[in-house]
C-alpha cells in the first residue's frame, strides 16, 4: 500500500508556526488599539518619505521568513499610517473599526467563502441574508426588504441605479440599449448630492446632461417645488424621467432632505425612489430623530454604508430594496458554465444576481458579529453620542471668539477660525478668511493633532468635523477647540508677515 506524501509548499504555514505568528499578531494589534490615543493621527510624511521608508526593492526572487514579514510589515503599517481609529479622527466619513470587525475579516478570509452563489457559501450566504434583514429592521423599514453588501457609498448607490433603471425603462432595454430607447431617461437630485450621480450618469450611458441639478432651499435641503416644477417642465418635452435621489446625510453638512414629500412626487410620477443615506440613515435608528427620516418606509432603495456610522472596518456598503425582485431582473445571468441553479425543494439565494459581481468576499460577517456585540441599543447609544459631541463641538465654537459656528446636522459640524479684531472690507475678508481656512486645514490634515475635512458652505471655506468615532469624547472636543485657534493664530500671524513684507 502506498504511503500517502502530503504536499509541501512553500506558502503554507504549519499549525504551530500560525499560532506562534497569529499570537504575535494579535498582540501587537491589541497593543496599538489601546494606545491609539497617544499616537498622533498622521505622521503627516510625504509620498517621497513614505517611498523612502518602503524602499524599492526588486520583486524578491527567494522567499523571506514570516516572522521577518510580520515584523516588518506592522512597523510599516502602524507607525506610518494615518489612524482613523484615533479619537481625534473627524475627517471625511469614514469611522473608528470595530475591533470584533478586525478578528471577524480574519474569520472570514481564514474560511474564504465565496459569497456569489449559494452551494459556494451555504453560511456565509445565510449570514448575509440575516445581516440585510438586520439592517432594514434597524433604519426602520419592511425586514422582507432585500439587499446585497458592496464595497462602499459609491457600489450601493450605483446598484441601486441601474435596478431603478431597469424597473422604470422599456423591456427592450436589455437588446436594444439606451440608444434606441424612445425618449431621454432622465433623473433628478439636489445639489448637495454626492459625485457618485455623475459618475454612474457617464460609466451608465446617460450623459451628465441626463441630470437634473435641483436647488437647495436655505437649509441645504431640496427645493420640492422645484422638483415637482422640473418633472414636469421633461414631461412636457417628452423626456423619460425615471428616478429620484434624495439624501439622508448629504457628505457636506449632514443635512436631510424632506424624505417624505420627495416620496409623494415620486409616487404621482410613477418614478423610483432612491435614498443615498450611506452617511447619515443610521440616526432613524433614534427615537427622537425618527420624525426627520419620515418617507424612508416609501423608497424602492437604500445606499447605506456599514464602514461609516455602523464602524464597521472597511470595505462594507449595503444596497437596501423593497422589492428584491428588482435586482434579480437587473443582475441576472445564467451561462451554461453556472451549475447553480435552484434545489427543487427550496430556492437558493445567489448573491451574483443581486449586483454586479459573480466572486464576492464575506463582507457581511464583521457586520453582522458588531450588531449582535452591541445590539441595537447599544449602536442608538453611540450614535447619539457622536451626535451629542458633533453639537457640543458647534457650541464651543459659538462661543470661542475667534471661532465662526456655521453648520451642524446630525454628527457633522462645520465651523471657521475667524482673527480677533479681523475687520476689513467684506469682500477682501471673505477672500482672506477662505484662504487663511484653507491653510489652516492642510496644516491640521499634516499636523497629527486631529484630522478633519472641509466644506464649502455659502461660499465660505470651513472646517469639518464628522464625528463617526466610538473612542471620541468630550475631552477631544474641547482639545480640538485649542488646537484650532492656535494653529489659526500662527497662521494668521505668518501670512500677515508676508503680506508686509
Amino acid at each position: 500500500m502506498e504511503r500517502t506524501i502530503q504536499r509541501t509548499s512553500p506558502i503554507e504555514i504549519s499549525k504551530d508556526e500560525f499560532k506562534i505568528i497569529g499570537y504575535q499578531l494579535v498582540d501587537t494589534i491589541s497593543n496599538f488599539i489601546d494606545t491609539i490615543d497617544q499616537k498622533p493621527v498622521t505622521t503627516g510624511e510625504t509620498p517621497e518619505q513614505i517611498q523612502k521608508i518602503l524602499g524599492n526593492a526588486s520583486l524578491p526572487e527567494h522567499g523571506t521568513s514570516i516572522s521577518e514579514l510580520f515584523s516588518r510589515t506592522s512597523d510599516l503599517l502602524l507607525n506610518h499610517s494615518l489612524l482613523n481609529g484615533h479619537p481625534k479622527f473627524f475627517g471625511y466619513i469614514t469611522s473608528s473599526p470595530t475591533p470584533i470587525g478586525a478578528l471577524a475579516d480574519l474569520l472570514a478570509a481564514s474560511v474564504n467563502p465565496n459569497v456569489g452563489a449559494n452551494i459556494l457559501s451555504p453560511m456565509a450566504t445565510a449570514i448575509e441574508k440575516q445581516t440585510v434583514k438586520w439592517l432594514s429592521e434597524f433604519i426602520g423599514v419592511s425586514p422582507s426588504s432585500g439587499g446585497i453588501l458592496v464595497s462602499g457609498g459609491n457600489m450601493a448607490n450605483f446598484t441601486a441605479f441601474l435596478a431603478a433603471r431597469t424597473a422604470k425603462a422599456p423591456k427592450s432595454l436589455k437588446e436594444d440599449g439606451l440608444v434606441n430607447t424612445d425618449g431621454e431617461m432622465v433623473f433628478y437630485c439636489s445639489k448637495a448630492t454626492h459625485t457618485w450621480i455623475e459618475k454612474a450618469a457617464v460609466l451608465f450611458g446617460h450623459g451628465t446632461k441626463a441630470i437634473r441639478w435641483i436647488p437647495t432651499n436655505a437649509d441645504n435641503k431640496m427645493n420640492t417645488e422645484a422638483l415637482s416644477s422640473k418633472i414636469n417642465d421633461d414631461l412636457r418635452i417628452g423626456k423619460k424621467p425615471f428616478l429620484v435621489i434624495g439624501n439622508a446625510g448629504d457628505v457636506s453638512t449632514g443635512v436631510v432632505d424632506n424624505l417624505s414629500a420627495i416620496a409623494t412626487i415620486c409616487k404621482k410620477h410613477d418614478l423610483w425612489f432612491h435614498i443615498d443615506g450611506a452617511y447619515g440613515i443610521p440616526a432613524a435608528a433614534i427615537p427622537q430623530y425618527k420624525t426627520l427620516f419620515d418617507g424612508i418606509q416609501e423608497a424602492d432603495s437604500i445606499a447605506l454604508d456599514p464602514h461609516k456610522w455602523l464602524y464597521a472596518p472597511l470595505e462594507a456598503g449595503c444596497t437596501l430594496v423593497k422589492n428584491p425582485q428588482h435586482l434579480i431582473d437587473t443582475y441576472s445571468a445564467h451561462p451554461v458554465y453556472y451549475n447553480f441553479s435552484n434545489n427543487d425543494d427550496e430556492p437558493s439565494l445567489n448573491y451574483y444576481e443581486y449586483g454586479l459581481q459573480n466572486s464576492r468576499d464575506f463582507k457581511a460577517l464583521k457586520v453582522w458579529m458588531a450588531l449582535q456585540q452591541a445590539g441595537k441599543n447599544g449602536y442608538i447609544e453611540m450614535i447619539s453620542e457622536d451626535i451629542t459631541l458633533a453639537q457640543l463641538l458647534f457650541e464651543e465654537a459659538k462661543k470661542h471668539s475667534e471661532l465662526e459656528a456655521v453648520t451642524q446636522n446630525l454628527s457633522i459640524t462645520t465651523f471657521r477660525y475667524i482673527p480677533s479684531e479681523y475687520v476689513q472690507d467684506e469682500k477682501i475678508a471673505e477672500l482672506y478668511l477662505n484662504t487663511l481656512n484653507e491653510k489652516l486645514l492642510n496644516e491640521l490634515q499634516k499636523g497629527g493633532e486631529v484630522f478633519l475635512s472641509n466644506a464649502l458652505v455659502a461660499d465660505k471655506y470651513c472646517l469639518r468635523a464628522c464625528i463617526v468615532n466610538f473612542r471620541t469624547s468630550k475631552k477631544d472636543i474641547h482639545e480640538v477647540i485649542e488646537i484650532v485657534v492656535r494653529v489659526g493664530k500662527r497662521l494668521h500671524s505668518e501670512l500677515n508677515g508676508n503680506m508686509s513684507d
